[in-house]
C-alpha cells in the first residue's frame, strides 16, 4: 500500500495568527502506542499480583475489570487533562489536538477512544494503520470521527516569524461600505450582546469560545457582506464591537440635502 503524501494543516487562531499543525508520522505514533501499552500492561500486571491472594474467581474478575477501566481512564485523562500527551506521546514528542489546534474535549476523547477497538482490527491496529496511510493528515478512524489530529510537539509554528509582530495592514471592517452597513443594520440590542460576549469570552472554555465566536462571526459575515478569509470569527467579533463603541460606529450618517 502506497502512503498518501503527508499534509500540514493550517489553522487561524483567535489572535489572527496562522499556525501549521504538522501531523505525526506512523512510526512515531506506533512507538508511542507501544510505550502506552507497556505502561497499561505493567499496571494491570501489578494489580493481578496484588489481587492474587483473593479467591481465584474474584481476584481474576477484579483484575480484568480494573484493567479495562485503566485502559479507558489512561487515554481519557491524559488526552483531556494533560494537554493531549500520554506518557508515550510525551516521550516521542507528540500531542493530540482537535481539528482547530485546540485542546480535546471529553466528548472528542470519548469518541476517538470508542473507535479504538475498530482501529485495532484485524490485529494490533491494522485498520488504524491503513487509515493513517491513506489519510494525508495521518489520522486513524478514531481521529476522523472525533475531528482530532496527532501532531509533532513544538512543530505548530507561525507561517512567518515576522508576521507575529506585524499588525494587520488592512482592516476589512473599516471600509466605507461596511461602516455604513454597521450603522444601519446593527441595533442597540445587538451592540449590547456583542459587548457582553467580548467581556465574557475569556471565561469560556477554549473550544466553546472558538465555536461560539465562529458562529457569531459567520452570522455577521453574511449580514455585512464581509469576504475576508484571513479574518477569524473572534477577530471579526472583537473588531466589530470596537467599531460599534467608537466614534466610527456611533457617528450618525450625514443627511442628504
Amino acid at each position: 500500500m502506497t502512503a498518501a503524501p503527508r499534509r500540514e494543516r493550517v489553522v487561524l487562531t483567535p489572535e489572527h495568527v496562522e499556525l501549521r499543525l504538522v501531523p505525526a508520522g506512523l512510526a512515531s505514533r506506533f512507538l508511542a502506542l507501544l510505550v502506552d501499552a507497556g505502561v497499561i500492561l505493567a499496571f494491570t500486571g501489578l494489580l493481578s499480583l496484588l489481587l492474587a491472594r483473593l479467591p481465584w474467581g474474584i481476584g481474576q474478575a477484579l483484575a480484568i475489570t480494573l484493567g479495562f477501566v485503566m485502559t479507558w481512564a489512561y487515554h481519557l485523562w491524559f488526552e483531556v487533562r494533560r494537554q493531549g500527551r500520554t506518557w508515550g506521546k510525551r516521550l516521542l514528542g507528540l500531542r493530540v489536538v482537535d481539528g482547530h489546534g485546540l485542546p480535546l474535549t471529553w466528548q472528542q476523547s470519548l469518541a476517538r477512544n470508542a473507535v479504538r477497538a475498530l482501529d485495532f482490527l484485524p490485529v494490533f491496529y491494522g485498520a488504524g494503520a491503513a487509515a493513517c496511510l491513506l489519510d494525508r493528515e495521518r489520522r486513524r478512524l478514531g481521529d476522523l470521527l472525533a475531528d482530532t489530529v496527532v501532531v509533532q510537539e513544538g512543530r505548530a509554528r507561525p507561517l512567518s516569524a515576522a508576521a507575529l509582530g506585524r499588525p494587520r495592514q488592512f482592516n476589512s471592517l473599516r471600509t466605507r461600505r461596511v461602516l455604513r452597513l454597521i450603522r444601519h443594520r446593527i441595533g442597540l440590542g445587538e451592540r449590547e450582546f456583542l459587548l457582553a460576549l467580548c467581556l465574557r469570552a475569556d471565561a469560556l472554555e477554549e473550544s466553546a469560545r472558538y465555536d461560539l465566536m465562529e458562529e457569531v462571526g459567520a452570522a455577521y459575515r453574511a449580514k455585512l457582506g464581509i469576504d475576508d478569509p484571513h479574518l477569524s470569527g473572534e477577530s471579526l467579533v472583537r473588531d466589530l464591537t470596537a467599531i460599534l463603541f467608537s466614534d466610527e460606529g456611533l457617528a450618525p450618517q450625514p443627511q442628504r440635502a
